[in-house]
């Protein structure tokens, strides 16, 4: 007897035809061969590389009317996108919180805005300082990308971008008037800026390298900016082959950082590690550009946060330790093998440190539930109870004053700033209102899964109280997994609360090659490991449907970015498992990331193409180059925006052509094309729900909803 699904399935293609809609386009194919250590890949879609192809813009324009076509017509994704409204627009969304001397500046998006905005507080009233959407066109939006106020509060620096490129012009403006000072510095989109005490200037990235190329974010340089000065005669302070004595690759950007508490600057070289490399000098022998640097810390010391305060200089390293110490040397003399430990590994994973009058206030994770201590200006380590089991997503100090501002949210909590006062009380500051959702008739609950190797990787799911467990429930199960990021960490399900409310279950892996238990959890699913990443996810999705939550015809899984390598591969090693797959702005070609702009600098993290071991590395993680011809592949959406900075559409829109082609399984692959998005960073709240309601009205269309 034939499946409700493909019953379902039937009246969908029926319904289609009937429509008559635009079909997908078929793929120009023009296979380019390459020999990597003697073995030969061919790659049949290499034209897509090339945006100015004369087919490229035409293909995408066709698959996303068919896309559109397809998703239109779905019978719920009307009463999805009007419940998705409502639950978006009742939301104010934290983002970013700062104090400042008597200010405190806050990014949210408030009640019914289509974006962020920035704010300040001050003597009890708030105003609005940076309003991207009264620069919105009808056909194009800007959003704010990154800010940073002065220490006292007088003067603000911020980036600006149209079209979620993240592509950010920098502007400074005059805090008390409100003005926008003349001075703009453009290609910032890394700009990390760092105030001098005095508030006159700051230390900012600027990237050299033309936009959309494998170019654009290597070599970036440091420099400083005067408040007041022409930009274009902003000095140096480091690039690559400035300073003989500080060597360091391509991949690499260079901040120049400075501290309210001290007259020590510091170096920081980053790239896609969580790891940074660090050296110190003088202040005002780096503003005369005379720095003589000291290294603090090399990449193998795992020093992934620092804290200076007048000669301290306190570093969090996960060497030998991987869920991490607090250790302390001197600012002008660093010493890391001479360093004193101040605070011990334990059982939470450190995340960052944030200084305050009254201490310095660490931010930690056990297992993917935020935790925050206190460790007192005595010496004390003190542990802050907060109210729920939440994700803290950012801890914000002065170190003029006690205590410490917090944004803090729970998968049934919306994100709020909170307020740490300096007896340890956690209070709600009000800032960001309360919404009127009910959210008493939902459920929570966290389970392991036991991976083949034994290991137990933890989940949670999120449904409706009353769920019966007969295996007939749709199922959306999102996972990522990579970079050491705890990706899905208790926050607010907000949107999805609307695919909850038609019986579906919710869920979130916690698969190997995130952070959720430190630097080992990291290791076990990076490089070689990755694989660990989508078999993890798998035993999750065993282990939910042998409990009854759900069953193949009903399961569905997603996930973002690098997680379209988890996405990709699953789908490959167990097509039977899953009804759908989607894939939003997902990395599928990592074998080519030598033709993107953000490809290089993911190295360390997936493996260097010209090494034997990273060919093989990211041959095993590249899901278009193992599609198979003739395979019944579960139904797919994949997503992408033009201008993605972060993902080429080449990935999805290669991966889309092949599954197309090579599917036998009758069942839609989809690719829907965003031409006013990239990455997600900088869509509107407009952008993001259209997204959602296209997502959910698949998922229960293939799951006979």
């Amino acid at each position: 007897m034939k499946p409700a699904i493909y019953g379902a399935l039937l009246a969908l293609a029926a319904s289609a035809a009937a429509a008559d809609l635009p079909p997908a386009p078929v793929a120009r194919v023009e296979a380019v061969t390459d020999t990597y250590f003697g073995e030969t890949i061919t790659d049949r879609y290499r034209w897509m590389e090339n945006d100015k192809d004369p087919d490229w813009l035409p293909f995408l324009k066709q698959q996303n009317a068919h896309a559109r076509a397809v998703l239109d017509q779905l019978p719920r994704r009307d009463e999805l996108l009007k419940r998705i409204q409502q639950l978006s627009g009742d939301i104010a969304s934290p983002a970013e919180v700062q104090k400042a001397g008597a200010r405190l500046f806050y990014q949210q998006r408030p009640v019914g805005s289509n974006n962020f905005k920035l704010f300040v507080r001050e003597g009890g009233k708030d105003r609005v300082l940076v309003d991207p959407t009264k620069l919105d066109t009808k056909t194009s939006h800007v959003s704010l990308d990154w800010w940073r106020a002065s220490p006292d509060g007088s003067k603000l620096v911020y980036g600006l971008s149209k079209d979620g490129s993240e592509d950010s012009v920098l502007y400074i403006m005059d805090v008390r008037s409100g003005t926008v000072l003349k001075e703009h510095i453009a290609n910032t989109q890394y700009a990390s800026p760092s105030w001098l005490a005095d508030s006159s200037g700051f230390f900012y990235n600027q990237l050299t390298g033309k936009v959309n190329t494998p170019e654009r974010f290597l070599d970036s340089q440091a420099r400083f900016h005067k408040v007041g000065a022409n930009p274009d005669k902003d000095p140096v302070l480091m690039k690559r082959g400035l300073d003989a004595a500080v060597q360091y690759e391509k991949i690499q950007v260079p901040l120049v950082l400075a501290s309210t508490q001290t007259n020590v600057a510091v170096l920081m070289l980053a790239d896609v590690r969580k790891e940074r490399r660090l050296y110190t000098a003088p202040l005002q022998d780096v503003l005369r550009g005379k720095a003589k640097w000291q290294q603090a810390a090399n990449f193998d010391d795992e020093v992934t946060d620092f804290n200076l305060q007048g000669d301290d200089l306190y570093l969090l390293s996960n060497h030998k330790h991987p869920r991490g110490r607090l250790l302390k040397t001197s600012a002008s003399k660093p010493s890391l093998p001479n360093a004193q430990e101040v605070m011990p590994e334990s059982t939470l994973v450190l995340q960052g440190v944030a200084r305050a009058k009254d201490g310095l206030y660490i931010r930690a994770m056990d297992g993917g539930i935020g935790k925050l201590q206190r460790l007192g200006t005595d010496g004390k380590l003190a542990d802050i109870a907060l109210p729920f089991d939440g994700t803290l997503r950012e801890v914000d100090a002065d170190d003029k004053t006690p205590g410490a501002l917090i944004i803090f949210t729970g998968w049934l909590q919306p994100a709020g700033i909170w307020s740490v006062g300096a007896d340890g009380k956690v209070a709600d500051t009000g800032i960001t209102p309360k919404p009127a959702i009910d959210v008493s008739g939902y459920a929570t609950e966290r389970r392991f899964a036991t991976a083949k190797d034994g290991t137990q990787i933890p989940y949670s799911l999120v449904y409706k109280k009353g769920l019966k467990l007969d295996g007939k429930n749709p199922a959306f199960v999102q996972a990522y997994g990579s970079y050491g990021a705890a990706a899905y960490t208790p926050a607010f399900v907000g949107r999805l609360l609307a695919l909850a409310d038609q019986g579906a279950v919710i869920g979130y892996a916690n698969v190997r090659g995130g952070g959720e238990f430190g630097r080992e959890w990291h290791r076990a699913g990076q490089l070689e490991n990755k694989p660990n990443t989508w078999r993890d996810l798998i035993a999750v999705c065993e282990d939910m449907q042998a409990k009854g939550y759900t069953s193949p015809a009903y399961q569905a899984i997603g996930g973002r970015s690098a997680g379209g390598i988890t996405m990709g591969r699953a789908l490959e090693e167990r097509p039977d498992l899953f009804a759908a797959v989607v894939s939003g702005v997902g990395w599928h070609n990592p074998l080519r990331y030598v033709a993107e702009q953000n490809g290089y600098g993911e190295e360390p993290e997936w493996g260097a193409i010209a090494d034997p071991a990273g060919f093989k590395a990211l041959k095993s993680i590249d899901s278009y180059q193992q599609v198979v011809d003739g395979t019944k592949y579960p139904a797919v959406l994949l997503t992408t925006g033009v201008t993605d900075p972060r993902v080429a559409p080449f990935h999805p829109a290669k991966m889309a052509a092949r599954l197309q082609a090579a599917t036998a399984s009758g069942k839609p692959v989809l690719l829907r094309v965003d031409f006013d998005a990239g990455h997600g960073m900088g869509s509107t709240r407009a952008q993001q729900d259209a997204e959602a309601a296209d997502t959910y009205a698949f998922i229960l269309s293939q799951t006979g909803k």
